[in-house]
């Protein structure tokens, strides 16, 4: 099975952000904490806000397939023609004009003491100062026994692909405490996010690391503590505390993606070319999507096989969802199941962006002749028609 196509996944907490237009934070309730509200009518395209993540920090199964990602912004390290080399498979893969690519390779630094690489000067500094110093590992980078690679061995037995979190998230924040001279300042920071119940808390730690997660996480406290122990923060590595620790990333979290290739289509898509020039580039784009479906994209909208992980350790398990004749080709889909109901074009998209491929499964082949519409734009057009007589009674099992 192949990994995650889309080159760089990764996850960020927090806000230190700018607004473009008039909005104001407000508290909403206990339950659901401060929500954003428009002061001013906002304009359909206009860019209501900007944030930098207070920490962010690479997925830990992503990282291991040597998906190269600045470790303090995460940006793409690998220049676009390197990108397409590797998803492709194809070492000889040439892309036309490579001056659209943006990853400046003189640039990036490595940290003198680990190695892990940044890509500027500006990023080495900005991480070293705020937690790396704490986190650096020294010579130990690549030592199993360094308490912080254990501690990441342990998260990476117990959340699998696709990941939804990283426990290095965690460990950011309490090394930016630890580092911190205004330690208070940091820990005000982090408590404004939203607080949940102890049951709202179970379950959203049962649904980061699974049925047997009270013991998981138990696991997971103890070389946490073991780690990084803060006696500014002694409260987070209580065993109520830590639950509540993960409760709050698993709310407040934000999945980035990131990928050189895909900037590198965008720029491709803004040239100005005559029009038999855009022909040709579109028909080497389209063709470079299909050589990355065929290298490392077994999806299909309609799946005739589930991944899974039932034995609690590393040992993926490839299930059929129905019969599967000999010389039927298996296929898993990387879209959840709400996904895969939406229109064609609404698909393509969502896979394109995320996963740098066009899909051509039996479905999407069949709906071929369908309106290139996205299914936000299809319920657009059904609300200006005027809403069927049951359409209450739709909205009320949807809200259920």
């Amino acid at each position: 099975m192949a990994a995650s196509m889309c080159d760089v996944f990764s996850f960020c907490v927090g806000v230190a952000g700018r607004a473009r237009v008039a909005v104001e934070v407000c508290f909403v309730s206990s339950a659901k904490g401060k929500g954003l509200f428009a002061t001013q009518l906002i304009q359909k395209g206009e860019t209501i806000f900007i944030e930098r993540p207070l920490v962010a920090a690479q997925f830990l199964w992503n990282a291991l397939y040597r998906y190269r990602a600045c470790d303090h912004c995460l940006r793409a390290l690998e220049k676009a023609e390197e990108n397409a080399q590797r998803l492709t498979g194809k070492p000889g893969q040439v892309l036309p004009h490579p001056e659209l690519c943006t990853v400046r390779k003189d640039l990036h630094q490595n940290c003198p003491r680990c190695q892990v690489t940044y890509c500027s000067t500006e990023c080495l500094l900005a991480a070293a100062e705020q937690y790396h110093q704490v986190l650096c590992p020294g010579p130990s980078q690549d030592d199993p026994l360094h308490p912080l690679n254990k501690l990441q061995e342990a998260w990476r037995s117990v959340h699998y692909p696709p990941e939804t979190a990283s426990i290095m998230l965690m460990a950011r924040m309490v090394a930016t405490v630890k580092q911190a001279k205004d330690k208070d300042r940091w820990i005000r920071l982090f408590s404004q996010f939203c607080n949940k119940t102890a049951n709202e808390e179970e379950e959203i730690v049962h649904k980061l690391l699974g049925d047997k997660f009270k013991g998981q996480l138990e696991l997971l406290r103890r070389l946490f503590t073991e780690a990084l122990y803060e006696e500014a923060l002694s409260q987070w590595f209580t065993p109520d505390g830590f639950r509540s620790l993960f409760a709050l990333v698993g709310t407040n979290g934000q999945g980035i993606g990131t990928s050189s290739l895909s900037q590198w289509v965008h720029a491709c898509d803004a040239l100005e070319l005559k029009p038999q020039d855009r022909e040709q580039l579109d028909a080497f784009i389209d063709q470079l999507y299909k050589d990355i479906e065929a290298a490392t994209g077994n999806h299909s909208c309609v799946p005739n096989a589930e991944t899974s992980f039932p034995e609690n350790n590393f040992l993926l398990h490839v299930t059929a969802l129905e019969d599967i004749k000999p010389g039927e080709e298996i296929c898993i889909s990387y879209l959840d199941c709400c996904q895969r109901e939406r229109s064609r074009h609404s698909r393509h998209k969502i896979l394109r962006e995320n996963y740098l491929f066009v899909c051509s499964c039996p479905k999407c082949l069949a709906e071929a002749d369908e309106p290139n519409m996205t299914s936000e734009e299809e319920d657009e057009e059904e609300d200006e028609e005027g809403e069927p007589e049951d359409a209450e009674l739709g909205d009320e099992m949807t809200d259920v």
